[in-house]
């Protein structure tokens, strides 16, 4: 979706029939599509290609001739059975970037085994280490791990590009869940690695710096940052407990940290007595970073949010106009390309057949009553 945001031509390959997993993954639904399947696949086309079909397989490979990427999230080997491997289809086009996602990795002892992000998230320790400091492990609300998997395989795929403008050569990609999730952990992997210091659930709070967590306060909840020691004195100074900047306790964030308890117990009780949108305003401009925690309705009426354009709208094809979030990322020097909406199941078959491949209306109908491709009659 992120290639496409930037203008690449991004043909997704479904099988016919279900097609994508996530095309199921509800309610909600928009009409007959899932909100989720709708939220990641802007920018695409949808062919629906039987791999089990001799000629579906055949298609792919010619696909693959004309692309400069192949992405794939199939099992380890499996596609190189069919004759769809990164060095069989190298050796029809020697310019392809070949990017693999999987769960743990092209090679090794849980390379054959199937990857989901609960399932990698728990694994990793991602999992492990969120929750409530006295509860229990939590999944985060979203795909954290597939997320950071795509953003990762994203930038593999940029880099093995500029590497092909350099050398002429692609190259292929092991991008994979586990590993993905694994370095994400940064600060807590660092921390067992260099001190044998085993991670633990903070919930809101951070481990190694106070105050840096969330408070309840009268109406709602507030996060407060304060990474440094002057931070921390701006923090006392709006709440009116300058007498704690005088405390040797708490006279830098190593202290605060080993007496966290009765700090903490004396901010909370402090943010209890006033609103959120009162301590909001009391910090501006203190230098403090402070922020609501917003439910998904303020989040997306928040000005920031809607200035910086992730709120985006299109027309779809049977769900009407629809809304998804934005990119991300913006540049200079050029701005990105109307997005076109999620494609449904099938819609750009005979598309892609006739434009990309070339094929004559007769081949075109062959494939069509062989089963081996499937176009949406609603397109």
């Amino acid at each position: 979706m992120i290639l496409g945001d930037l203008g690449a031509q991004v043909i997704k390959v479904e099988r016919p029939g279900a097609g994508d997993d996530t095309r199921a993954w509800g309610p909600p639904f928009v009409g007959a599509e899932s909100a989720y399947f709708l939220s990641v696949n802007r920018n695409k086309k949808s062919i629906c290609v039987d791999l089990k079909h001799p000629r579906g397989v055949g298609i792919i490979q010619e696909l693959a001739a004309v692309c400069d990427v192949l992405v794939e999230n199939f099992l380890p080997g499996k596609l190189a059975r069919l004759g769809l491997g990164y060095e069989q289809l190298c050796a029809v086009n020697p310019g392809l970037v070949y990017c693999s996602i999987s769960g743990y990795g092209q090679t090794g002892p849980q390379a054959q085994s199937p990857g989901y992000d609960s399932i990698a998230s728990a694994v990793s320790g991602m999992m492990y280490i969120t929750g409530s400091e006295d509860g229990e492990p939590v999944r985060p609300g979203v795909a954290m791990t597939d997320l950071a998997t795509g953003l990762y395989a994203h930038g593999a795929v940029m880099a093995a590009l500029l590497q092909r403008h350099k050398t002429g050569r692609g190259v292929h990609i092991d991008c994979n869940l586990l590993s993905s999730q694994v370095s994400c952990l940064t600060h807590i992997a660092a921390n067992y690695l260099n001190g044998g210091q085993e991670a633990r659930r903070w919930g809101m709070a951070h481990e190694s710096i106070v105050p840096y967590q969330g408070f309840s306060t009268k109406d709602g909840h507030i996060v407060v940052a304060a990474a440094n020691d002057q931070q921390f004195v701006s923090v006392c100074k709006v709440l009116k407990l300058k007498e704690l900047t005088n405390k040797p306790e708490y006279k830098s964030n190593k202290l605060r940290v080993q007496n966290r308890r009765e700090l903490l117990h004396i901010l909370s009780q402090r943010f209890l007595q006033e609103k959120t949108a009162d301590w909001l305003r009391k910090f501006e401009g203190s230098g403090v970073p402070v922020g609501p925690i917003n439910n998904i309705q303020e989040v997306f009426s928040d000005p920031q949010v809607k200035h910086n354009g992730l709120i985006q709208q299109m027309e779809h094809p049977t769900a009407g106009r629809i809304t998804v979030p934005g990119p991300a990322v913006r540049f200079s020097s050029f701005s990105h390309a109307e997005a076109t909406p999620p494609p449904l199941i099938g819609q750009h078959t005979v598309q892609v057949l006739r434009q990309t491949l070339s094929y004559s209306d007769d081949i075109i109908n062959a494939l069509l009553e062989s089963k081996a491709v499937t176009q949406n009659e609603v397109s």
